[in-house]
């Protein structure tokens, strides 16, 4: 009789489980498809705001100088990390810790032995998991990570391109989970500054006449696209989060599932031994007192 409450107790551990499992996915579920609607529709905006600019500097031929074209010696660097608050989502926060970690160890691995490596956070994960790298995080904005609001974002944005402007870095990196779908996010490291025009591809085309003028247009341009993409890295990690949270607790509410099947088996079959051996004891006992 031991062993059927030994296994009662591991049957109702795992149905709370279980019931705990799917009410988060319910919820996730519930939280990735607004983020999910947001990330969504705001990608072609940043997008065309981007060819917008690509057109407008092909016909310039220099670029205005503010500072925020220069290409400098990477030395020091400011990454700008995106995590989760909570844990309970898979791999999402390990993945942007071996980003982080492979960057530091690899391209940026000579600034970052020379303390010269500075981190920004949106999100609590990343700074406990990076803690034994030696990452030092000197400001953190995880409050945007449920609510997301683009003035703030401005405002944060704003402040770091002055600090690059000013020579207080050289590089500035965002490092988050791209949002492909809700079972697959992929970890992206890119370059918020220096500003990259893209040459790749043929932006020729009408030559539009421009109100203010082109070497005006940039002071306007640049720094929206700027705000554009930090704000994106911004939805698509929360998008992320909410896709392999719902993901993650859906394999748990999967798992549990099974172990209940082969927990009630188990059950079953004790039980049934059970009663078996109590029926061999009363016919035993039954015997003996017939002899």
């Amino acid at each position: 009789m031991a062993n059927l409450k030994e296994v009662r107790n591991r049957i109702h551990s795992v149905t709370t489980t279980k019931q705990i499992t799917s009410a988060m996915k319910l919820v996730s579920a519930s939280k990735l498809r607004k983020a999910q609607d947001s990330i969504l529709r705001f990608r072609p905006y940043a997008s065309k705001l981007r060819e917008i600019m690509n057109r407008v500097a092909s016909g310039v031929d220099d670029l205005p100088d503010d500072g925020i074209f220069v290409q400098r010696n990477p030395e020091k660097i400011l990454m700008v990390v995106f995590s989760a608050n909570r844990g309970l989502c898979g791999v999402f926060n390990a993945n942007i810790s071996k980003q982080v970690s492979s960057l530091i160890d690899g391209e940026y691995s000579q600034s970052f032995k020379a303390g010269k490596v500075d981190f920004i956070s949106f999100g609590r994960k990343a700074p406990d998991l990076l803690k034994k790298k030696g990452c030092v995080f000197t400001r953190e904005y995880n409050y945007l990570i449920e609510k997301p609001s683009f003035e703030k974002v401005s405002e944060i944005c704003d402040g770091i391109v002055q600090e690059y402007i000013d020579g207080k870095y050289d590089v500035i990196v965002l490092i988050y989970n791209q949002f492909k779908n809700a079972a697959q996010q992929q970890p992206v490291s890119e370059i918020l500054l220096p500003f990259k025009l893209d040459n790749s591809k043929n932006i020729g085309g009408s030559d539009y006449i421009l109100e203010p003028e082109r070497e005006n247009m940039f002071s306007i341009i640049v720094p929206k696209t700027l705000k554009l993409q930090l704000y994106k890295a911004l939805l698509d990690s929360i998008a992320s989060e909410h896709g392999a949270r719902m993901t993650s607790m859906h394999k748990a509410t999967d798992n549990a599932t099974e172990i209940l099947k082969e927990l009630r088996l188990s059950y079953n079959k004790a039980r049934q031994a059970a009663i078996t051996n109590e029926i061999i004891e009363i016919v035993s006992g039954a015997e003996a007192l017939k002899g």
